[in-house]
């Protein structure tokens, strides 16, 4: 289902469900394979559905802030992020990735350095910037190396305004894989 009329990247709270037949599956399953995840992991997440439940606001300082909260059924997998858009590097041991260290930020698209990432966007998402969220494995403590960059907004597909992740992944051995994540607007948080 497309995101409400009145909403754009300046604000995505709303629960969401990924939307398998307009997302790069195949994609999304290099991703998961070059970032170490064992091939039932994979099959699991690549049969569930996940849900997003985004929280986007200002914290007490004015600094933009996304929390989102992942689960994955069937399989119970479930995550949650909290995310700071000031670009501050974060170290976070996760369920599902394991030690990362991520980035995030808003950005004009002209600024983001691979240029998948940057076009098929709408008009206003190009205006108010892009969401940038940029994680690393943290090698030390993971034993792998990768690199995941993504940006998140408003594309406009079959005539609907649907929120979607493009990404762009460099692998332990410079393998690169880009794709794109779609998402069904399901209603408000």
């Amino acid at each position: 289902m497309a995101v409400p009329a009145n909403m754009s990247i300046l604000n995505i709270s709303g629960k969401f469900t990924s939307n398998k037949s307009l997302s790069d599956n195949d994609a999304s399953d290099d991703i998961l394979r070059l970032q170490g995840m064992g091939w039932v992991k994979r099959k699991i997440i690549g049969a569930g559905t996940l849900t997003l439940a985004i929280e986007h606001f200002k914290n007490a300082e004015g600094v933009e802030c996304i929390n989102i909260e992942q689960t994955l059924n069937p399989g119970g997998l479930k995550t949650n992020d909290e995310r700071v858009l000031d670009w501050s590097e974060k170290a976070k041991e996760d369920s599902v990735f394991g030690a990362t260290i991520g980035q995030n930020r808003r950005v004009k698209a002209e600024d983001v350095e691979e240029e998948y990432l940057s076009k098929g966007w709408t008009a206003d998402t190009l205006e108010h910037g892009l969401i940038q969220s940029r994680v690393v494995s943290d090698t030390v403590k993971s034993g792998v190396s990768w690199t995941v960059n993504q940006t998140w907004g408003i594309e406009e597909i079959d005539s609907e305004r649907r929120y979607v992740r493009h990404m762009y992944m460099k692998g332990p051995k410079d393998e690169e894989v880009c794709g794109r994540l779609v998402y069904n607007y399901i209603g408000p948080v």
